[in-house]
Order: C-alpha cells, then structure tokens, then sequence
C-alpha cells in the first residue's frame, strides 16, 4: 500500500525553477506594471545565478519605469557600450531628458530615430528636444512620426499644442489642446494647458504699438505678466509671458524663467 502513496509523491514534485524562468517571469510582472513582484524576482534571478544583458536590461527597465532615471541613464549607457540597440537608446536619452539633461539626451535620441525600430517616445522625445532648441521644423517632423506610430497619443497632441503655444500660434495649440484633453480629460497638466491657450486668445494683454521695438513690446508683455501674477490671475501672467518670449529674443531667458515659475509642467 506504500507504492501508491511514493508514486503520488513523486508525481505532485516539480523542479526548481531555473533562473533564465525566474527572469523571464520578472520582466513579465515588469510589463504589467507589478513593480515590486518584478523587483523581487530580478533578485531571486540574481541569487539563483542569473547574470548578463538580459539581467542589465531587465534592472535598467526597473530603475526607468521607478522613475530612478539617473539610475537607469547610467545602466542604459552601460548596455550601449557592449551592444547597440534602438530601444535602449531611446530610454537612455528619454532617462537624459527627465533629469533636464538636453545636451546629453539629444544624441541618445538621434541615434534612437535614425535606425528603424524607434517608438512614438523616441519621437515624441525627439520633438520635445526641438522645441527646447527653437527647431521648429525638425519638432514638426519628430511630432507627426510619433503620431503616426501612436494616433491619438495624448501626450503626442499635448506637446504639438506645447511647440505651437511656443510660437505663439495660439489657435493652433488651442486646437491640438482641446483634443489632447478630450482624449485624456483627466490630466490636469493638459487642461492647464488647453487654459493657457484660451487665456491668450482671450485676455486682454498689451498690442504692440506703433513704431515700438520688439523688445519694448516684449518688456511691457512682461511686465503684464509680472502684475498679473501679483494679482493673482495665473491665466494671464501666463499667457503674458508665453507672448513676451515670442515678441523678442533678448527677453526669452527673463520671460521663459518667469513661465517656468508659474506654469505648470507641459
């Protein structure tokens, strides 16, 4: 009567898992956005001997999607150094562009979009570093792939309505806004932006007068912006301010800064 009862024994056994399955079922529950099953088993991997690219990716992947991004710029540069890859690349110079690393996220993601394979957030990355450098026609390329590859992204739109907003083509980013908030009504940022955009089609801010130099005009848009502010109508200092870095280069720095200051993030 033992027989049986060994045999059933024996049967119900499984083997330990190995660590290439360990890691595998790691970057599943990294996937699905379970990040502490994911960092439990990268370290059960580990211990259980697991080691390589695919271990480097994997808490690459971990440290980006926890937001450590001067952690994962570290790890993704890594990786690049022993193998190209578009993916890679493009986290890298996403994880540059976080930390406000332009200069080391542009040719991250240069190297990212000039290959094929690059996401929507490649390219969407790629337009957002344009418009930090006033390449309009390179954030219009870079915005339309990204849209192309995720229509009806609202973070795509969002920024579309952000590089026209900077040009001081208020219809336009008004247009781009309202979609980008239909599309995501919860997103605060993009409401915020959407009254941005209407706020300086609508307020009454100072016209340019008659034989007035741009910087003069520029000046006094700031200045609006600055008693706007003081008074509390956020709308207007910012539509105030976003006017003043179109009217004049000379006051982009003074009135980019004092956006910054009272806008929320784009």
């Amino acid at each position: 009567m033992m027989l049986p009862l060994i045999a059933v024994g024996i049967a119900a056994s499984t083997p330990p898992a190995t660590p290439t399955a360990i890691l595998v079922e790691a970057s599943q529950a990294l996937q699905a956005g379970r990040l502490d099953q994911a960092r439990l088993m990268a370290g059960k991997a580990i211990a259980a001997g697991a080691s390589g690219l695919g271990v480097d990716r994997l808490l690459a992947d971990l440290a980006f999607a926890s937001g450590k991004y001067d952690e994962a710029l570290l790890r993704y540069e890594q990786l690049l150094a022993q193998t190209p890859n578009v993916a890679v690349a493009e986290a890298a110079g996403i994880s540059a562009l976080k930390l406000g690393q332009v200069d080391r996220a542009l040719p991250l993601i240069v190297r990212a979009t000039e290959k094929p394979g690059a996401s929507w957030r490649g390219w969407n990355a790629r337009g957002v570093i344009a418009d930090l450098q006033s390449d309009w026609s390179v954030a219009d390329e870079a915005y339309e792939r990204a849209s192309i590859l995720a229509p009806g992204q609202a973070e795509v739109i969002n920024n579309r309505g952000w590089s026209q907003l900077l040009r001081g083509n208020w219809q336009a980013a008004r247009e781009h806004f309202r979609r980008a908030a239909a599309l995501h009504p919860g997103s605060a940022r993009i409401v915020n932006n959407l009254e941005l955009a209407e706020a300086a089609l609508r307020e009454d801010l100072p016209a340019r007068q008659p034989g007035e130099s741009a910087r003069g005009w520029a000046q006094r848009l700031n200045d609006a912006g600055v008693a706007a502010h003081l008074s509390g109508n956020r709308a207007k200092a910012m539509a105030a301010f976003a006017q003043a870095l179109e009217a004049s280069e000379s006051w982009y720095v003074r009135a980019a800064n004092n956006l910054a200051a009272v806008a929320p993030s784009k």
